[in-house]
C-alpha cells in the first residue's frame, strides 16, 4: 500500500483498530479498517485507558437516566458494575483524548458504540442489563463540545462518504 500525504487523520477507538483495550481485554476489529486507511492516517486511542483504567476492567456504565454530558457537567457519574466510582477516570481519559486531536489537528472521530466513554448514539442505560438508550459517551459529548466529528462503527460507509 502506497503511503499518501494527504490521507486525514482520524482518531479511532484502538478497539476498532483491533487492540484488545475493551473491557473484557478484547478487540471489536473493524472489517473495512484497510478501506479506511486508503483515506484516513488512524490514530488509536482508548479513553479508558489514557484515563488510567486498567484492561481488563469491571464493565461500567453511566447513571441509568443520564449521558455524557450530565457526566461532564457534574450531574451524573460513572459506575463499574461493582459499585466503584470511576467518573474521574471517564473524564480524564476524555480529556486527555481532547488533547490528541487538539495537538494534532483532528477533526474526525470513529468511536465504539454503546460505550460509556465512546457511544455516539446510543449507550447502556445504566442498569447493568445490556438495554440500551439514546445518548452518548462521555468522550464522545466532550469532543462534539470541542466540533470533532465524531461516528460509530455503525455510520461507517458514512465516513467513508465523507
Amino acid at each position: 500500500m502506497g503511503e499518501r500525504n494527504d490521507r486525514e487523520l482520524l482518531l479511532i477507538s484502538a478497539c476498532l483498530f483491533g487492540l484488545d483495550t475493551n473491557y473484557k481485554g478484547e478487540n471489536k476489529r473493524l472489517e473495512k479498517l484497510e478501506e479506511l486507511l486508503k483515506d484516513y492516517i488512524l490514530i488509536p486511542v482508548c479513553p479508558e485507558q489514557l484515563g488510567g483504567l486498567e484492561t481488563p476492567r469491571v464493565s461500567a456504565e453511566i447513571e441509568t437516566g443520564k449521558i455524557g454530558n450530565d457526566v461532564l457537567e457534574g450531574k451524573a457519574r460513572v459506575m463499574r458494575e461493582d459499585g466503584k466510582d470511576v467518573t474521574e477516570n471517564f473524564v480524564r481519559g476524555a480529556q486527555q483524548t481532547l488533547t490528541i486531536c487538539k495537538i494534532l489537528g483532528i477533526k474526525k472521530a470513529l468511536l465504539k458504540e454503546r460505550s460509556p466513554s465512546c457511544g455516539v448514539n446510543v449507550i447502556y442505560d445504566g442498569t447493568f442489563s445490556r438495554k440500551l438508550k439514546k445518548g452518548e459517551g462521555v468522550t464522545t459529548a466532550l469532543l462534539r463540545q470541542h466540533s470533532v466529528e465524531v461516528f460509530s462503527e455503525e455510520e461507517l460507509d458514512k465516513l467513508l462518504r465523507c
